[in-house]
């Protein structure tokens, strides 16, 4: 089976009424994990984003817990898990704001991370593609903003 576009699934969707599209949605969420999680932020965690900020730093600080440090290569490890994590709660959001907060968290506890990141260049080169790219989104947000990350930046 090959899958329509987004448009024809646009335009097919215009035509179910409310009972169908419910139903649709509860059958969406039951096939993967990450159906059912957006839709848990679409309907339940979007009107107060900060409060699924401050969630998703918790979850990152018990997997920054949990690491096993006794070699770089089970650090790298899961430093990657905890980055795609990350991106995923931020593809949900889709706002900049978010995006920034919570990557500049993500690369404080990086930075703080003991054993240090500085003996291992993956772990280094990780680091530095967050902060490029924290840097990227930083110059599409307004100026306020700007100001206020770019000295969260400076301190990394």
């Amino acid at each position: 089976m090959k899958a329509v576009t987004v448009k024809k699934i646009k335009d097919e969707l215009g035509y179910k009424d409310s009972k169908e599209l419910i139903d649709l949605c509860l059958r969406l969420s039951k096939f993967k994990k990450e159906n059912k999680e957006l839709l848990t932020y679409l309907l339940f965690e979007s009107s107060d984003e900060e409060s699924y900020i401050e969630s998703v730093k918790e979850q990152m600080d018990d997997l920054f817990d949990q690491i096993n440090t006794k070699s770089y290569f089970y650090i790298r490890k899961s430093v990657r898990k905890i980055l795609t994590l990350t991106k995923k709660f931020i593809r949900y959001s889709q706002k900049k704001e978010t995006e920034v907060e919570l990557l500049i968290y993500f690369c404080k506890k990086l930075k703080n991370f003991k054993p240090s990141i500085s003996k291992s260049t993956r772990l280094t080169n990780t680091f530095d593609r967050q902060v490029v790219l924290i840097k990227k989104v930083v110059a599409t947000l307004h100026e306020d903003l700007q100001y206020d990350f770019q000295i969260e930046i400076d301190h990394l």
